[in-house]
C-alpha cells in the first residue's frame, strides 16, 4: 500500500510565501515522476511542476521564476517553494506520483490535495 498526502495550504497574502510538502508513504521501490497540479474553482486542472526521475522539473510558463520544486529522496517527499503569490494562484494543489513497488508495474498515486488560497 502506498498513500500520497499532502500538507502546506492554508492563507497567504499576494506577494507572500507558502511551501506545500507531498509525503509519499509505503513500501516503495523507486519514485518515477512526480506532478503538483492546481485546480481553481470553474477551471480545469494544470500542471505547475513536474519532476523527473533524471533529476529535471519542468515549470509551467504562469508559476517559472516563482516557484520551485524539490525532492528529498530520503524522505520520499516532494516540495513545492511558493513565492510571490498572486490571487490567480489560488486553487487545490494536488500531487500525483508514478511509483514502482517491488515486484509491481509502476502506477500513479494521487494525493487528496490542499488548498491554497492567496487574498489580502
Amino acid at each position: 500500500q502506498v498513500t500520497v498526502v499532502e500538507s502546506g495550504g492554508g492563507l497567504a497574502q499576494p506577494g507572500g510565501s507558502l511551501t506545500l510538502s507531498c509525503k509519499m508513504s509505503g513500501r516503495i521501490f523507486r519514485i518515477n515522476t512526480i506532478t503538483w497540479r492546481r485546480q481553481a474553482p470553474g477551471k480545469e486542472r494544470e500542471s505547475v511542476a513536474i519532476f523527473t526521475s533524471g533529476g529535471n522539473v519542468d515549470y509551467a510558463d504562469s508559476v517559472k521564476g516563482r516557484f520551485t520544486m524539490s525532492v528529498d529522496n530520503v524522505k520520499n517527499t516532494a516540495y513545492l517553494q511558493m513565492n510571490s503569490l498572486k490571487p490567480e494562484d489560488t486553487a487545490v494543489y494536488s500531487c500525483s506520483a508514478v511509483i514502482l513497488r517491488s515486484g509491481s508495474s509502476p502506477r500513479t498515486y494521487w494525493g487528496q490535495g490542499t488548498q491554497v488560497t492567496v487574498s489580502s
